[in-house]
């Protein structure tokens, strides 16, 4: 078996190869995981309005606002004209697979819904920022 010089790859230019194909991944893939997060945001901002305008349906159904946010899903005792169900079990859960808080009264508003973000704690910055109905 005879060889000739100049076929193949020689151990650096396979090493240029990787270490270019490194670089790639190391710019795009931080993007794509930014993206995903940014589209959990968009999602909570969304969900946080469905349950706001279901509140409201469930207000006007009913003359007063839900105690918490399960008799959205299922029929309360107290509700005559209970027109539900008003959103879905999935409704409930944000993004991050935490529940959604609510409080009525409300600090901000008549009642206060909110997500605190991908960490689930309050506060924080960026894609671990509360996301609320006063916003």
């Amino acid at each position: 078996m005879k060889f000739r010089f100049g076929q193949g790859f020689s151990l650096i230019e396979l090493l240029v190869v990787l270490v270019i194909l490194g670089l790639i991944a190391g710019l795009v893939v931080p993007n794509i995981l930014q993206r995903a997060e940014d589209a959990n945001v968009r999602a909570a901002k969304a969900e946080v309005q469905r349950l706001s305008m279901a509140i409201d349906e469930f207000y006007l159904d009913n003359g007063r606002v839900p105690r918490e946010l399960r008799e959205l899903v299922e029929r309360p005792g107290n509700a005559r004209n209970w027109n539900g169900p008003y959103v879905n079990n999935s409704n409930l859960i944000d993004p991050w697979d935490n529940a959604y808080n609510y409080r009525y009264p409300g600090q901000h508003r008549s009642y206060d819904i909110w997500s605190n973000g991908a960490d689930g704690q309050p506060g924080g910055e960026g894609v671990n920022r509360e996301i609320a109905n006063w916003d």
